[in-house]
């Protein structure tokens, strides 16, 4: 008994000094972090609010109205001319700036800071990514048809970036850093502070781990107290009556129109694909100069601008009138198919943005279509049909953004309405379902395969690209090299792999070929002659991704 208590009371001495240890050496360095955190939120937070004031103040002077809110009511009421000469001038302005400072012609969004957290060490573009602030900001203030998010989540990783090289941060912290500017950024530009912290997690960093969350959650209070000093504590949306659903008559209901939502998404996301193959071809075809390419997409949707005025620019008043239940269906119908055309044009364009407010619309627009087709069949047993607007709102944006939970939780904090969660729940959780298995997961994942770089499969997939031959090569020379004279015999079999290669082009000709290892060549002369380098075992490049895959999930479930 008493050998028993000696054990257990040294075990709490032991704990206790191991505790105290923890507490003296680890927590100033974790308060300090969350001061960095909160920092980074605020830095992040304010700049949302600057773009977002930005927007409203070059809109309002441009088309000559206050009142941006209703800027497409306001729109329908001017010269054609100037509708259609806005977007064109915009464009103009756009095309020079990504010509002159981006150096692919391409504006920077979400996708990049997603790559950017998994294979840069949570670093941004600055350069390209300053060009794709102004482009975005003109863009949206011209007519453009896109959203807002996107933008400000940039801004916010290039901050979080900027902090994270000034402090030479190692890449653990430089994610978890992005993660707390993008959060404050999604908090600050929707008041949504909840939604706001689970979009830097779910979207950005793409994991959960617990290490992550508290300083994530300091800034995108932070992002939300920034919000709320600028605009009030209001929400973005304003639901009119009440959002009472019949639960168990009408929840079948709800998850039919969940997959009907994804496969709008769908759709919505393969004819921005379309539309950009389709732009880049015609723009070779032609011969047509990059800068006049954002142009042309404002010329087109200066078009449709004159008669659909309701696609210029975030499009927040006809996701209000689409969630009050004021248009009729065939009006919805309508408004839905031009804002996806609009949106491919202007993504297609290369001129900047963010796809999700056009989610936000499209979803609330397909929603309350399926609202009056369902309320007109079966009106004893359903709700308001302005009820589905919502789940919609949500089931569209989901499916784009992969984010079933922050999605969901958005709208909530969007129209400040919690009756509805499981309609919601339901119409999201069928909608993701279905669109993730027709798309690379998400709008994001799919722009990021399109480049070749496969995030969508996860770690196993795309560490493989990070490492170099030339790093993992033994060179002549070194303990346990290979043997020249049989890496000269195996180059003149065409056994051999570049020192610029990665070991995802290396270890599958490990499979083909059956070698324990592989020549690393250079090429040189005009005949391209091999030059032994060194070689690749096959052993190094398994123990060097081995330690990447610990690496990667020891970050994720600490």
């Amino acid at each position: 008994m008493l050998r028993a208590l000696s054990r257990q009371f040294a075990e709490m001495g032991s704990s206790a000094a191991q505790g105290w240890d923890l507490l003296r050496h680890k927590a100033p360095g974790q308060v300090t972090f969350w001061l960095i955190a909160l920092v980074v939120g605020i830095a992040s937070g304010t700049a949302a609010v600057i773009f977002r004031f930005a927007i409203n103040r070059l809109q309002a002077a441009l088309y000559g109205t206050e009142d941006v809110s209703t800027l497409a009511t306001f729109a329908s009421t001017l010269p054609w001319v100037w509708v259609l000469l806005i977007p064109v001038c915009g464009g103009l302005v756009v095309g020079l700036i990504v010509q002159f400072m981006t150096p692919d012609g391409r504006v920077r969004s979400v996708s990049d800071v997603i790559e950017g957290a998994a294979l840069n060490d949570g670093r941004v573009e600055k350069k390209a990514g300053l060009a794709s602030m102004l482009c975005s900001w003109i863009t949206l203030s011209t007519g453009g048809s896109t959203g807002r998010e996107g933008p400000v989540v940039h801004i916010a990783s290039m901050i979080s970036s900027w902090v994270s090289n000034l402090l030479r941060v190692d890449g653990i912290t430089g994610r978890d850093l992005l993660g707390c500017a993008v959060a404050a950024a999604v908090s600050a530009s929707f008041n949504a502070p909840i939604a706001g912290a689970l979009f830097g997690l779910e979207v950005v960093l793409r994991h959960f781990a617990l290490h992550a969350f508290a300083p994530i959650v300091v800034a995108s209070a932070a992002g939300t107290v920034v919000n709320r000093l600028a605009f009030g504590d209001v929400t973005e949306f304003l639901l009119p009556g009440t959002t009472t659903v019949e639960f168990y008559l009408e929840l079948p209901a709800f998850f039919l129109m969940g997959l009907v939502c994804g496969l709008v998404a769908v759709a919505m996301m393969r004819a921005i694909f379309w539309a950009d193959d389709l732009g880049t071809s015609l723009q070779r075809r032609m011969s047509l100069p990059h800068f006049l390419r954002p142009a042309v997409a404002g010329l087109m949707l200066g078009v449709i601008a004159i008669a659909f005025p309701h696609i210029i620019g975030v499009g927040y008043e006809t996701t209000s009138r689409a969630l009050s239940g004021a248009l009729g269906l065939r009006e919805v119908l309508i408004f839905a198919v031009v804002k996806v055309a609009a949106v491919s044009i202007t993504m297609a364009g290369r001129m900047g943005g963010g796809v999700f407010s056009p989610s936000l619309m499209v979803g609330a627009l397909t929603g309350l279509a399926f609202g009056h087709i369902a309320t007109g069949l079966f009106p004893d047993q359903s709700s308001a049909f302005t009820l589905y607007a919502l789940a919609g709102m949500g089931a569209v944006a989901a499916a784009v953004l992969g984010a079933p939970i922050s999605t969901t939780l958005i709208v909530f904090e969007l129209t400040g309405d919690w009756q509805t969660g499981l309609a919601v729940m339901v119409s999201v959780s069928m909608s993701t379902a279905l669109a993730s298995r027709l798309v690379h997961r998400s709008f994001f994942l799919s722009q990021i395969e399109r480049r070749n770089v496969h995030l969508a499969a996860g770690p196993q997939a795309y560490l493989l690209a990070m490492f170099r031959v030339a790093g993992v090569m033994r060179k002549p020379g070194d303990p346990g090299a290979a043997d020249e004279e049989a890496c000269l015999g195996m180059i003149e079999q065409g056994l051999w792999v570049q020192t610029s290669a990665t070991l995802e082009t290396a270890l599958p000709r490990f499979d083909k070929s059956g070698v324990a290892y592989l020549p690393v060549v250079t090429l040189e002369g005009d005949d391209q002659t091999p030059v032994l380098q060194g070689a690749l075992f096959h052993v190094d490049a398994l123990k060097a991704y081995n330690r990447a895959l610990a690496a990667t999930a020891a970050e994720e479930h600490s």
